[in-house]
């Protein structure tokens, strides 16, 4: 079977930046499942991996566009420290949710805390980055009707209910 819309995908890969400095793996026991085609992960490797069958490997270089975009200086804002009350001691690299402007969920970086100001990064860590994916097709099959509406796999390499 070969990898469109709607399939269960099971791959390995291993994720390194321009530099070469590895940001993920996934392997083994840890192998990675998702449904094509319905936005569960970044377009650019969602598009190479279209037509692809098990066993299959391929290299793909993934630029910021087909990725996590490019970066939004606007998204890096400076906040108050009191409008963290109750979230214990901030440090840096600390990650909070808070309602974007359309009420949708977004997750904020502390980027630095200084003068009782927190500065803050909305923009995906990747933001910017050129991805390089090496992959693997572990597995290919029709994902069922429950995995399609609830939008995720069930099983090993996805979540368990």
């Amino acid at each position: 079977m070969q990898i469109t819309k709607n399939a269960v995908v099971t791959l390995e890969y291993t994720l390194t930046d321009a530099e070469g400095v590895m940001i993920d793996k996934s392997s083994g026991d840890e192998a990675f499942a998702f449904i094509q085609g319905i936005g569960g992960i970044i377009p650019g490797l969602e598009n190479a991996l279209e037509g692809k069958k098990v066993d299959d490997a391929l290299s793909v270089t993934i630029e910021p566009d087909e990725a996590y975009g490019q970066r939004d200086d606007s998204l890096v804002a400076e906040v108050p420290v009191d409008r963290f009350e109750g979230a214990g001691e901030i440090q840096e690299g600390m990650q909070f949710q808070t309602a974007a402007e359309d009420g949708s969920a977004r997750v904020v970086t502390v980027m630095k805390i200084e003068d009782g100001v927190v500065t803050v990064d909305a923009n995906h860590p990747l933001a910017g980055v050129t991805l390089n994916f090496d992959v693997k097709v572990l597995g290919v099959r029709e994902a069922s009707a429950e995995e399609l509406e609830h939008g995720h796999v069930h099983g090993p390499g996805g979540h368990e209910h």
